[in-house]
């Protein structure tokens, strides 16, 4: 089987501007700034089709009351659910889902999206593990939690945070 070249290859980009799962302002601005900065047009000048769906729904914090952490997982599970639906309807389609964010906590949507119908594999860079769970966290931020989680390992309050 060979491999797509890029014109037939569509990336779908997906915004996940959510700040919840932590307690620094400022990174639900990543998929705006991602646009800003050219995004879809240097994909396209490599040579991808490529489609902008816009931004997933997600709450403004000013919106809530209560703690950053556990505090807003309700809110996040809400978004991840609707990442993880626009990323399993991209592949279902035959694209390649672009989830840009966000902090961390996106990251179970995403991945649960793409393999909702196939085995994926992932490789995780980052500074800090992201295994942490409710009962281990220092922080108590659900950023920190999305492979965890992924593993089977979340909040048991949540379909999607317990595996």
């Amino acid at each position: 089987m060979s491999a797509a070249t890029p014109a037939q290859t569509t990336i779908r980009i997906v915004g996940a501007p959510l700040d919840l799962g932590q307690s620094r302002r400022g990174v639900d601005l990543g998929p705006t700034a991602l646009r800003y900065a050219g995004l879809k047009s240097e994909l396209t000048r490599l040579g991808y089709q490529v489609e902008d769906r816009g931004n997933i729904e997600t709450v403004e914090r000013d919106a809530l009351t209560g703690e950053p952490g556990m505090g807003f997982l309700p809110q996040v599970v809400g978004a991840c659910e609707h990442i993880y639906e626009a990323g399993r309807q991209a592949v279902a389609a035959g694209d390649v889902p672009l989830v840009v964010g966000g902090d961390h906590s996106i990251a179970i949507g995403t991945v649960g999206g793409v393999s909702h119908e196939h085995r994926t594999g992932v490789l995780w860079i980052d500074a800090h593990g992201d295994f942490n769970t409710p009962e281990t966290s220092p922080t108590g931020n659900l950023h920190g939690m999305p492979l965890a989680a992924l593993c089977g390992h979340g909040a048991p309050s949540s379909s999607i945070w317990a595996g």
